[in-house]
């Protein structure tokens, strides 16, 4: 199979993890026969450094010409520390996912057995815990107008989302339900909020065609609340986009390390892969961040991009080996630990032999 993929390194340690994803990707190609083609483009705060433009039109031309597209990181503390910045790393990611029509990005939480005591929850609420979080991504808040007033003393933002918008994610959470074990929680605020209303009218609606799925709904602060009291009640949760934002970033906690957890957004047009965390400036250059998220990043693009369920499988079985093995980086080592490279190095051989 040709494959050609739009690589988009980022800032902070985006350009280290995705190098080790790239590696286990080349030994995945290799390993079953793949023809790989990739190119690199800029991206967040290098791309305004090189050019001023978070997204520039050549990386989004190369993302839609691509199978699919390996995310590193976006953000940069000079910007984070500057509210007044007039372009900023984050919105070019905020474009990206407008531009490709990535409207649903699906997180998979799940514990590994040889790292339940990393967790900071208790072994036996979190042993087992495997669910996914399907959160809308282009609607909401992040999107809707915006804008200050009485001489910049008043700031609004305006969440805004349509029926179709809705129709549309909650589609995609129940068939990920029917593959699963049936279940979908709808997570709102809509005891206060009129857009929450309109999601759960529209998930009241869509139920009854879907009478094989059990279907419940729950406030978001109920829910933030249950995901650490009882993660092994959830199978499928979908929710609108700042919701899921935060929702997502509080469940990756269960299982011990950020550096753990991949994601997907998929949507219109080339989806792209990418771990879960941010550019974690502080450890940039320092090869000592946890390249398994985006890693398994990779195993995800195998899957849902290119359709290839086997070449998904065999990283994930290397990740596992490498955890079983202690062939991991600091944040979640025991004694000794290894580099970012040493990391990525490992499960590509593992691949490979």
């Amino acid at each position: 199979m040709d494959i050609k993929l739009a690589v988009l390194p980022g800032d902070g340690i985006g350009p280290e993890i995705t190098e080790q994803a790239m590696k286990v990707i080349k030994a995945v190609c290799r390993k079953f026969g793949h023809n790989l083609a990739y190119n690199y483009a800029l991206t967040g705060a290098s791309a305004i450094d090189a050019v001023g433009d978070p997204y520039p039109p050549e990386t989004h031309a190369l993302c839609m010409e691509s199978d699919a597209v390996l995310f590193g990181a976006i953000g940069d503390p000079r910007f984070d520390n500057n509210p007044k910045a007039p372009v900023r790393p984050e919105q070019g990611l905020l474009r990206m996912r407008k531009q490709l029509g990535l409207y649903a990005n699906i997180r998979p939480v799940e514990t590994f057995p040889s790292l339940l005591h990393k967790s900071p929850l208790r072994r036996d609420l979190v042993e087992g815990a495997d669910f996914v979080c399907i959160r809308e991504l282009t609607g909401g808040i992040y999107f809707g107008e915006k804008g200050r007033k009485d001489n910049g003393n008043t700031a609004f933002d305006t969440c805004t989302y349509t029926r179709p918008e809705i129709e549309r994610i909650l589609k995609l959470a129940y068939e990920f339900a029917g593959k699963r074990n049936k279940r979908l929680t709808v997570v709102d605020k809509a005891n206060v909020l009129e857009s929450s209303r309109l999601w759960r009218e529209v998930a009241q609606e869509m139920a009854p065609s879907y009478p094989d799925i059990e279907t419940d709904y729950m406030f978001v602060d109920n829910a933030a609340m249950q995901i650490i009291q009882w993660p092994r009640k959830f199978d499928v949760l979908v929710t609108e986009n700042m919701f899921g934002d935060i929702l997502t970033d509080e469940a990756s906690v269960i299982t011990g390390s950020l550096g753990l957890l991949p994601s997907a957004s998929i949507g219109i047009h080339t989806s792209v892969f990418e771990p879960i965390h941010g550019s974690y400036p502080q450890a940039a250059g320092k090869d000592i961040a946890n390249p398994i998220a985006t890693i398994l990043s990779a195993a995800m693009l195998f899957e849902y991009a290119l359709n290839l369920t086997e070449e998904g499988n065999i990283i994930r079985k290397a990740v596992a080996a490498s955890l079983e093995e202690g062939v991991v980086t600091v944040d979640i080592a025991g004694e000794k630990s290894f580099r970012t490279s040493e990391v990525g190095d490992w499960i590509a051989a593992w691949i490979s032999a």
